[in-house]
Protein backbone atom coordinates (compact mmCIF):
# COMPACT_ATOMS: atom_id res chain seq x y z
CA UNK A 1 0.00 0.00 0.00
CA UNK A 2 2.90 2.33 0.77
CA UNK A 3 4.35 1.68 -2.69
CA UNK A 4 1.09 2.67 -4.39
CA UNK A 5 0.84 5.85 -2.33
CA UNK A 6 4.45 6.70 -3.04
CA UNK A 7 3.95 6.04 -6.77
CA UNK A 8 0.90 8.31 -6.87
CA UNK A 9 2.84 11.03 -5.05
CA UNK A 10 5.83 10.75 -7.42
CA UNK A 11 3.64 10.87 -10.56
CA UNK A 12 1.66 13.80 -9.16
CA UNK A 13 4.84 15.77 -8.44
CA UNK A 14 6.21 14.87 -11.89
CA UNK A 15 2.91 15.96 -13.45
CA UNK A 16 3.11 19.32 -11.72
CA UNK A 17 6.42 20.10 -13.35
CA UNK A 18 6.41 18.05 -16.56
CA UNK A 19 5.76 20.32 -19.53
CA UNK A 20 2.79 19.18 -21.59
CA UNK A 21 2.68 21.82 -24.29
CA UNK A 22 0.81 25.06 -24.64
CA UNK A 23 -2.13 25.38 -22.20
CA UNK A 24 -4.40 27.34 -24.54
CA UNK A 25 -3.60 25.08 -27.47
CA UNK A 26 -4.38 21.91 -25.52
CA UNK A 27 -7.28 23.12 -23.36
CA UNK A 28 -8.82 25.90 -25.41
CA UNK A 29 -10.03 29.16 -24.02
CA UNK A 30 -12.24 29.60 -20.98
CA UNK A 31 -12.21 30.24 -17.27
CA UNK A 32 -9.94 27.28 -16.47
CA UNK A 33 -7.36 28.40 -19.02
CA UNK A 34 -7.39 31.91 -17.56
CA UNK A 35 -7.09 30.74 -13.95
CA UNK A 36 -4.16 28.43 -14.67
CA UNK A 37 -2.50 30.66 -17.28
CA UNK A 38 1.28 30.58 -17.23
CA UNK A 39 1.66 26.96 -16.11
CA UNK A 40 1.77 24.37 -18.86
CA UNK A 41 2.23 21.26 -16.72
CA UNK A 42 0.14 18.15 -17.25
CA UNK A 43 -1.75 18.35 -13.94
CA UNK A 44 -2.54 22.04 -14.41
CA UNK A 45 -3.86 21.36 -17.91
CA UNK A 46 -6.07 18.62 -16.50
CA UNK A 47 -7.41 21.08 -13.92
CA UNK A 48 -7.97 23.74 -16.61
CA UNK A 49 -9.92 21.33 -18.84
CA UNK A 50 -11.99 20.14 -15.87
CA UNK A 51 -12.76 23.72 -14.86
CA UNK A 52 -13.74 24.66 -18.42
CA UNK A 53 -15.98 21.60 -18.68
CA UNK A 54 -17.54 21.97 -15.23
CA UNK A 55 -18.52 25.59 -15.72
CA UNK A 56 -19.39 25.16 -19.42
CA UNK A 57 -18.04 28.61 -20.17
CA UNK A 58 -16.29 28.11 -23.50
CA UNK A 59 -19.45 28.58 -25.55
CA UNK A 60 -20.14 31.87 -23.80
CA UNK A 61 -16.51 32.96 -24.20
CA UNK A 62 -16.45 32.19 -27.91
CA UNK A 63 -19.80 33.90 -28.53
CA UNK A 64 -18.89 37.01 -26.57
CA UNK A 65 -15.16 37.19 -27.28
CA UNK A 66 -14.33 37.01 -23.54
CA UNK A 67 -12.49 34.56 -21.26
CA UNK A 68 -9.48 34.52 -23.59
CA UNK A 69 -11.58 33.38 -26.57
CA UNK A 70 -11.59 35.01 -29.98
CA UNK A 71 -15.01 35.91 -31.27
CA UNK A 72 -15.50 34.54 -34.78
CA UNK A 73 -15.92 36.98 -37.66
CA UNK A 74 -19.34 35.52 -38.28
CA UNK A 75 -21.19 32.90 -36.33
CA UNK A 76 -22.05 30.92 -39.43
CA UNK A 77 -19.20 29.43 -41.43
CA UNK A 78 -19.84 29.54 -45.13
CA UNK A 79 -18.41 26.23 -46.31
CA UNK A 80 -19.50 26.91 -49.89
CA UNK A 81 -17.46 30.14 -49.93
CA UNK A 82 -14.41 28.34 -48.52
CA UNK A 83 -14.71 25.56 -51.08
CA UNK A 84 -15.24 27.97 -53.98
CA UNK A 85 -12.21 30.10 -53.07
CA UNK A 86 -10.05 26.99 -52.61
CA UNK A 87 -11.06 25.65 -56.03
CA UNK A 88 -10.78 28.99 -57.88
CA UNK A 89 -7.82 30.86 -56.39
CA UNK A 90 -6.20 31.71 -59.74
CA UNK A 91 -9.39 32.92 -61.43
CA UNK A 92 -10.39 34.84 -58.33
CA UNK A 93 -7.00 36.58 -58.21
CA UNK A 94 -7.36 37.63 -61.87
CA UNK A 95 -10.90 38.94 -61.32
CA UNK A 96 -9.94 40.86 -58.19
CA UNK A 97 -6.98 42.40 -60.04
CA UNK A 98 -9.36 43.53 -62.83
CA UNK A 99 -12.14 44.58 -60.43
CA UNK A 100 -14.80 42.48 -62.17
CA UNK A 101 -15.46 38.96 -63.39
CA UNK A 102 -17.43 35.79 -62.91
CA UNK A 103 -15.54 34.44 -59.90
CA UNK A 104 -15.70 37.73 -57.99
CA UNK A 105 -19.45 37.86 -58.71
CA UNK A 106 -19.80 34.35 -57.30
CA UNK A 107 -17.87 35.35 -54.16
CA UNK A 108 -20.19 38.32 -53.67
CA UNK A 109 -23.19 36.03 -54.10
CA UNK A 110 -21.83 33.51 -51.59
CA UNK A 111 -21.14 36.35 -49.15
CA UNK A 112 -24.75 37.59 -49.61
CA UNK A 113 -23.63 41.06 -50.67
CA UNK A 114 -26.48 43.30 -51.83
CA UNK A 115 -26.37 44.09 -55.57
CA UNK A 116 -26.07 47.84 -54.97
CA UNK A 117 -22.95 47.35 -52.77
CA UNK A 118 -21.10 45.06 -55.16
CA UNK A 119 -19.33 47.72 -57.24
CA UNK A 120 -18.02 49.35 -54.06
CA UNK A 121 -16.94 45.93 -52.78
CA UNK A 122 -15.19 45.02 -56.03
CA UNK A 123 -13.29 48.33 -55.95
CA UNK A 124 -12.28 47.68 -52.35
CA UNK A 125 -11.11 44.18 -53.28
CA UNK A 126 -9.14 45.54 -56.24
CA UNK A 127 -7.41 48.25 -54.20
CA UNK A 128 -6.58 45.71 -51.47
CA UNK A 129 -5.30 42.98 -53.79
CA UNK A 130 -1.93 42.84 -51.97
CA UNK A 131 -3.71 42.37 -48.65
CA UNK A 132 -6.02 39.63 -49.94
CA UNK A 133 -3.28 37.72 -51.73
CA UNK A 134 -0.42 38.52 -49.35
CA UNK A 135 1.96 36.01 -50.96
CA UNK A 136 2.06 33.47 -53.74
CA UNK A 137 1.68 30.74 -51.09
CA UNK A 138 -1.35 32.25 -49.33
CA UNK A 139 -3.90 29.70 -48.10
CA UNK A 140 -7.50 29.87 -49.25
CA UNK A 141 -8.66 30.27 -45.64
CA UNK A 142 -6.53 33.41 -45.32
CA UNK A 143 -7.97 34.75 -48.59
CA UNK A 144 -11.52 34.20 -47.28
CA UNK A 145 -10.68 35.94 -43.98
CA UNK A 146 -9.15 38.86 -45.87
CA UNK A 147 -12.19 39.14 -48.15
CA UNK A 148 -14.57 39.15 -45.19
CA UNK A 149 -12.47 41.73 -43.32
CA UNK A 150 -12.52 44.06 -46.32
CA UNK A 151 -16.27 43.56 -46.75
CA UNK A 152 -16.88 44.40 -43.10
CA UNK A 153 -14.71 47.53 -43.37
CA UNK A 154 -16.80 49.12 -46.14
Amino acid sequence: MKKIGLSVLVFTVMGLYAPAGNLEENCGCGLGSMIFEGNDSLVVQLLAVTTNGFFGNQTFGISSGTLGCDQPISLVSNERLNRFVADNMDNLAKDIAMGYGESIDTVAELMSVDAEKRNELFSAFQSNFGTIFSSSEVAHTDVVQNLVAIYQAI
